[in-house]
């Protein structure tokens, strides 16, 4: 599977995400919602997303607070940051989630709008000293039952095609198109062949087709 970025830059990105949040909640006593709502309106998560080295290595938690805030809100904040014995529920929240948009490539946005602020809070008691595989088979399993549909059906309802055009069209059989957005087949395990010319036909690429 394709990567958000390179793992170089994943301690970083998890460190400043985690400082993000602590910074945010604890000392400019934003609560953790809204912070969310903000961060995820702003330029500054599609460019963390993107695995933008600006943001990964370049700026603190506190740096991307205050730019958080100061693009969506117009506000600039001068709160001095203050001393923490130890890490925070907040910067948990942040540290995971870096984590596993990184592991799925997923957005932000779409990260959220399934674990929700108040989930994240509860699943730090049980999961904060687990490995971060178990956050990562959690999320995972909430976000393919909150986005029922796989990416090929979504894709192709979009592009306007049925199931039987996108077969003449790709070569694949009907069969193996119904199974595969029902989830009976695999399609990570579909041949590159087969991912190819479906992706061809729907003018995607292979990895918008691929489930995480």
């Amino acid at each position: 599977m394709t990567r958000a970025y390179q793992e170089i830059y994943l301690s970083n990105a998890q460190a400043v995400l985690g400082d993000a949040f602590d910074y945010a909640v604890n000392t400019c006593h934003i609560p953790g919602d809204d912070f969310v709502k903000l961060f995820v309106a702003s330029s500054i998560s599609q460019r963390m997303e993107n695995g933008e080295p600006s943001l990964l290595a370049g700026k603190s938690g506190i740096e991307i607070v205050l730019d958080v805030v100061s693009e969506t809100t117009g506000k600039h904040l001068d709160v001095q940051p203050e001393a923490h014995m130890g890490r925070s529920v907040e910067y948990w929240i942040g540290w995971a989630v870096a984590y596993y948009q990184w592991y799925s490539a997923r957005r932000y946005n779409d990260i959220f709008k399934v674990l929700s602020y108040d989930d994240l809070q509860r699943m730090y008691y049980t999961l904060h000293e687990a490995d971060i595989t178990k956050f990562v088979d959690i999320a995972n399993d909430k976000i393919r039952e909150f986005f029922k549909d796989t990416n090929l059906k979504r894709i192709r309802t979009s592009y306007g095609c049925t199931q039987a055009e996108l077969a003449r069209l790709s070569g694949v059989t009907l069969r193996s198109i119904q199974m595969y957005e029902q989830r009976h087949k695999d399609i990570n395990k579909a041949s590159v062949e087969t991912l190819f010319s479906i992706a061809k036909v729907l003018g995607c690429t292979i990895e918008d087709l691929i489930e995480r």
